[in-house]
């Protein structure tokens, strides 16, 4: 097999070799064809020539394009399926398909494949192929009429059998509708019982450095780095998730001239700092305090300039001075992300100090800096540069950036890099990009970037998310009016009175943060959001609090039959998923796309479809229980009848559902 994989590469390397060769001859034709100025006779004649040779050589590109496709998809087809993960129903239409129409219809580039989910009635099955008007107005631009209904008809014709699909009808003017097999459903979801929850597949392990969170030495973490944190912590933990090797990376900003002043102010407040530790428990009011003395007094503001010198030549006081004021936040931001659960290595801005003395020489020697105004820039697509060395001869943060991006790229050996901060760094990050391609650092081909922007947290009053005072929110105030409010709703369900101290403790804080986290989660990243506890507490609609308790309600249903989950496990041997009655269908097939949805976040990096999908299965789930008895007692409550098949299917629901959890960072309890 391996020899076979060996040759299909050879073979398809040299057809990419050909492709690339005809193209350059293509565009040198095309431009000779748009050059053209037309003459009487002979030249008209040429130009003829020069149309027809384009014409072979576009086919000849059509061949060969599909002949490395033809090539990589035996090398696939070769490589055994992994047995023990649910695959990708959409994967699976989509390939047969994509083989179905390129066969019907050979003289078509790049035909479309739209496979979407059909809607509710199930006369129009469970999946639908919507190619064939699309495929009809590619031919209406050709000159040639057909009716989309015969080109459906024909397209079915073409789809290769596979266990996945029952049977397929065309519908009106040319919807295929696609039946799913429901033996292919059970036995997908079946190996849950046996494998355990596994990641769908992956065409190959990535190193992957997401940046974020970054927040600013001797200052606060406040309510704009809740969004960065949470954000990059379910990439992370989704990335994770899906086998990559991925490293998350807490970019602080512990460098530049705002530490003079720290410095300076530390001197004078703290005189013995080198031998004994300064007692800072207020680093805020520290640098209020240092900030305010900067900006009135002239003296103390030289000794402040002159302190970033003597840090900058890595003088032993100074760097001494410095190490403090960054273990003091370091112990501040820690206290909030283990109340969050989020785990990041910091590099921030100062490990890229040597390497921006060596990016700049680099980008001078190839000529890509430009002198502006006596500083150098350096320009990418956009009409706006970087900044890389200023007037006064000092870097900046496009400099730091650019040296990060290159270790990352090249020092790192990331092959995707993720950039998670407010959507105003959109156009700095485009900018970058774009100068790191130039630069040579960024290679399109073999490397992905990705900015992850969103929009800002707003208060009730649709302004920006401020105290009453006007003064940016705590992140820490924060989580602790959530803890509160939290303990509140629990005790207005009188929760206090049927569960233990420590459970209550428990559900206090997956309630508190679970509901921050799945407010920030939920919305599209792109829009600003309300923050409003009252809304995130309530338990009814797409909150974390409704969910929460769903899941624990779930799992409470095999606690009531006695099940443990050794025995469940046992069971599975023995017993098939229940799939007769319509509502266990509609559930079966909701948890069957887990694959799907979590693939299509690792192109978009949309977190919300992972929330939507959470609270359909958990409103599927709640039909299901209503219509579908999972346990049957007597008038004197005692149990009569279980049936297994749909313990079975709600074991299922549960355990995706704990998955999706775990992704978004939510952390449920066992009683709440």
């Amino acid at each position: 097999m391996d020899q076979d994989i060996v040759k299909y590469n050879l073979e398809a390397e040299k057809a990419l070799e050909q492709i690339n060769i005809l193209t350059t001859r293509l565009n040198e034709l095309q431009n000779n064809i748009n050059g053209t100025v037309l003459q009487p006779t002979t030249n008209d004649n040429n130009l003829n020539k020069l149309i027809t040779e384009n014409i072979k050589l576009k086919h000849r590109l059509n061949i060969l394009n599909r002949a490395v496709t033809s090539q990589l998809t035996k090398k696939v087809d070769k490589l055994p399926m992994d047995e023990t993960r649910l695959q990708s129903i959409n994967d699976i239409l989509f390939n047969l398909f994509s083989t179905a129409i390129s066969t019907a219809f050979p003289d078509i580039t790049d035909p479309p494949v739209t496979i979407a989910l059909a809607g509710t009635n199930p006369k129009f099955g469970d999946y639908q192929c919507n190619s064939a008007m699309p495929l009809a107005n590619i031919y209406k631009q050709l000159g040639k009429k057909v009716v989309p209904r015969e080109l459906g008809l024909k397209i079915v014709e073409c789809v290769p059998p596979h266990e996945a699909i029952k049977k397929l009808e065309v519908a009106g003017p040319g919807f295929i509708n696609i039946f799913l097999n429901k033996d292919f459903v059970l036995k997908n979801l079946s190996r849950i019982f046996e494998h355990g929850i596994k990641a769908p597949e992956i065409p190959r392990k990535l190193k992957v450095l997401v940046d974020f969170s970054s927040p600013n030495i001797a200052k606060e973490m406040h309510v704009g780095h809740l969004r960065s944190t949470i954000i990059g912590d379910s990439i992370c933990r989704l990335l994770e998730f899906l086998g990559h090797d991925v490293l998350r990376i807490n970019h602080v900003g512990d460098w530049g001239t705002q530490f003079g002043m720290l410095i300076a102010h530390l001197e004078d407040k703290f005189p013995d700092y080198n031998v004994k530790s300064p007692p800072i428990s207020d680093l805020q009011a520290f640098y209020k305090e240092s900030k305010k003395r900067f900006d009135e007094d002239e003296e103390f503001k030289k000794r402040a300039y002159a302190s970033v010198v003597k840090l900058q030549s890595f003088e032993p006081l100074h760097k001494k001075a410095w190490e403090l004021i960054c273990d003091v936040s370091r112990k501040e931001f820690q206290k909030i992300y283990d109340r969050l659960d989020v785990k990041l290595t910091e590099k921030g801005e100062s490990f890229y100090q040597d390497r921006m003395e060596k990016i700049v020489k680099e980008l001078d020697e190839k000529g890509l800096l430009e002198l502006d105004e006596g500083r150098k820039v350096m320009w990418g697509e956009q009409s706006i540069p970087l900044t890389v060395v200023k007037s006064d001869g000092g870097f900046t943060y496009d400099t730091s950036d650019l040296a990060a991006i290159k270790y990352r790229f090249c020092e790192e050996k990331a092959d995707w890099v993720i950039y998670v901060t407010d959507a105003g760094q959109a156009t700095h990050f485009s900018i970058l990009f774009s100068c790191a391609q130039k630069a040579g650092i960024l290679n399109p081909a073999i490397h992905r970037v990705d900015h992850v922007g969103f929009g800002v947290v707003l208060g009730e009053d649709k302004k920006k998310f401020k105290t009453r005072s006007g003064d940016t929110v705590r992140l820490l105030d924060l989580l602790e009016e959530g803890l509160k409010r939290a303990l509140g709703k629990l005790r207005e369900k009188e929760r206090d009175k049927v569960l233990t101290p420590e459970e209550l403790k428990k559900a206090q804080e997956s309630v508190a943060y679970g509901c921050i986290k799945y407010a920030d989660l939920s919305h599209n990243r792109n829009h600003e959001y309300i923050f409003s506890f009252d809304k995130m507490l309530e338990d009814k609609g797409n909150t974390a609090v409704y969910l929460l308790y769903a899941l624990t309600r779930i799992r409470s249903i095999a606690r009531t039959a006695n099940f443990t989950p050794e025995k469940i496990k046992e069971l599975s041997k023995t017993h098939t998923i229940s799939l007769d009655h319509e509502k266990e269908w509609k559930l079966a097939k909701v948890l069957l796309r887990f694959p799907d949805i979590l693939l299509k976040i690792t192109k978009d990096l949309f977190l919300h479809s992972l929330c939507e999908y959470v609270y359909e299965i958990s409103t599927t789930f709640t039909e299901f229980y209503d219509n579908c008895y999972c346990i049957e007692k007597d008038s004197s409550g005692d149990i009569v009848k279980v049936n297994v098949g749909r313990i079975l299917l709600t074991e299922i629901t549960a355990v995706i559902l704990e998955k999706c959890f775990d992704i978004l960072g939510l952390k449920p309890v066992a009683k709440m």
